[in-house]
């Protein structure tokens, strides 16, 4: 009896050691080689940037909390990085893809990213971020699913399709390179493209981009990959109903168009219900003097007929657009990525410690076309910023907070060429003001984090325009537009410790130093605020070949 006594002991402890450990998220591994290819967007060949031999490249599908492993191989004559738009890359700015967290992915050589989109779902896409890439291709389309006991607010779709619009240009990215680098603007582009296609499918033929079984629904993602322009999308006969804009659940309205500008993504459900035949989807641009427009085929399974030529109308001015983005709500009952509503985060109720206004500014530095933050161009230094932050020699590469929270006119009249580097204290609520003073559509990004977009107004900033925020229900997005003369107000938590890009998304404007960098320093050096330098970082400047420093306990 003694030894079954024992024997049932050993089980039970067995059986509750099972209980306790937990499996670790699922790894799921890509190998991407990157290479010059030849194809024709616009009709007519040019060198493009292939991933696996794919334009656009690859589709990353992935679940909330899952491991990405991505080996990349730089078969380019040039150093390469990639950044995953809109990823927040808890603690760990190591992965961010920019010139100042990572050194470049030398020509002949590979490094291996590793994220986890923790606690995110939603639409997304990753670009090249070294010299001008982007305009050759090398972005493709990144979702993040929500996991199986955490419901989405919608039907599960048919099907998941992504479509890449952006506009083109015909000129290689080297020379588009060079006009920028000899103090000229790149002018207006040759051509929209949805999915690195032109036309009625491909090389004008009326082969669809997607098909649809009819009475059924599908999830429809949309993301403006381009350069510059901000693009209107839609298609033939069909509403879309909006269900998601980077990262977050919105009440579900319809809308038979959407503005979609540079770097945002929205997440949206179309359903078949139209006789079975070809569809036109179709991307025109905004904003510009003359419009470009580009269509691609959506036919129903089975159906019989070519689309109407007949495109819809696009909308016009920028004031219907601002209309549009006051339209956008957070859905406050729908679970987010964590299983909790996402509307028990009173954002409103939180007291803010600090207000940071960024103008942006262009203008001549040593006879060159530049543009500015707040009257300072940035410029990458050889060594990442956060390199010689972490390896301590800060110092001897840039100076911090070259630049005022509240800008005068004078500061902003002359363009500074150098590093441009905030210092934002841990866990402080912060409001973020971007001023737009030009007569061009703007698109900011802020690398690491999701904020609050609470206003979108005409004019200039003032602190008594806080009584037309949105404290209840603004989306919780990554990406803000401001319309010409007008400026956005955005609201968030800095509790991602790293070096986070914020940037222009107009690529010529990023270029030319429309960009900065904020430092959010762990306080205690830990584990629990920030990752360590990862042991396959590549190192180079100031820090190559040295040790990397003590690790974080």
């Amino acid at each position: 009896m003694g030894g079954v006594k024992f024997v049932a002991a050993v089980i039970c402890m067995v059986a509750a050691a099972t209980v306790v450990v937990q499996a670790e998220d699922p790894y799921f591994h890509h190998v991407w080689n990157v290479t010059y290819g030849t194809a024709s967007p616009l009709g007519v060949p040019q060198q493009v940037i292939l991933i696996n031999g794919q334009f656009p490249g690859p589709n990353i599908n992935s679940t909330s909390n899952n491991n990405i492993i991505i080996n990349v191989f730089n078969n380019l004559d040039e150093p390469f990085l990639l950044t995953w738009n809109g990823i927040q890359h808890r603690k760990n700015s190591w992965q961010d893809g920019t010139a100042g967290t990572m050194c470049p992915i030398p020509p002949g050589s590979n490094f291996t990213y590793h994220f986890q989109p923790k606690d995110q779902i939603g639409s997304y896409f990753y670009y090249p971020t070294t010299a001008m890439h982007r305009a050759a291709g090398g972005f493709g389309g990144l979702r993040v699913n929500s996991r199986l006991l955490i419901p989405v607010p919608y039907a599960d779709p048919e099907d998941d399709y992504t479509v890449l619009i952006g506009d083109w240009y015909a000129k290689s990215h080297t020379a588009l390179k060079k006009f920028l680098d000899s103090g000229r603007s790149l002018g207006r582009p040759d051509g929209i493209l949805i999915n690195g296609k032109s036309g009625k499918g491909s090389s004008g033929s009326d082969a669809p981009l997607f098909t649809m079984k009819p009475g059924k629904t599908y999830r429809v993602r949309i993301c403006n990959v381009g350069i510059k322009t901000s693009l209107n999308f839609r298609i033939q006969n069909h509403k879309m109903k909006l269900v998601e804009m980077e990262g977050s659940h919105v009440l579900q309205n319809d809308y038979d168009s959407l503005d979609v500008h540079v770097g945002q993504c929205y997440g949206t459900i179309v359903t078949a219900d139209q006789d079975p035949k070809d569809y036109l989807m179709v991307a025109s641009s905004r904003f510009l003097k003359s419009v470009i427009s580009t269509t691609g085929v959506l036919r129903y399974d089975g159906g019989k007929g070519p689309a109407s030529s007949e495109i819809p109308a696009a909308p016009v001015g920028w004031a219907w657009s601002l209309n549009q983005f006051r339209s956008f709500r957070w859905n406050l009952t729908a679970s987010a990525a964590r299983p909790n509503p996402q509307g028990s985060y009173h954002y409103g109720k939180i007291n803010i410690t600090r207000t940071i206004k960024f103008v942006n500014t262009q203008g001549k530095a040593d006879g060159k076309l530049r543009y500015a933050l707040s009257g300072v161009s940035h410029t990458d230094p050889e060594t990442p910023v956060k390199l010689a932050e972490y390896f301590g020699m800060a110092d001897k590469v840039f100076k911090y907070n070259i630049i005022s929270d509240s800008p005068t006119s004078d500061q902003t009249k002359t363009i500074k060429i150098e590093p441009n580097i905030l210092n934002v204290t841990h866990r402080t609520f912060v409001e973020v003001i971007f001023e737009n003073h030009e007569r061009s559509v703007q698109s900011w990004h802020i690398d690491g984090y999701a904020f609050f977009a609470v206003a979108v107004e005409p004019g200039t900033w003032t602190p008594e325009k806080r009584e037309n925020y949105n404290l209840l229900d603004a989306v919780s997005r990554h990406t803000v537009q401001v319309f010409p003369k007008c400026w956005a107000a955005v609201l968030l938590s800095f509790d991602n410790c790293g070096m986070w890009n914020v940037r222009s998304e107009n690529m010529e404007r990023r270029y030319l130093g429309q960009q900065l960098y904020l430092s959010v320093l762990s306080p205690e050096s830990s584990l629990r605020d920030e990752y360590n330098m990862p042991q396959n970082s590549l190192q180079c400047g100031l820090v190559k070949g040295l040790p990397k420093p003590q690790p974080y306990a």
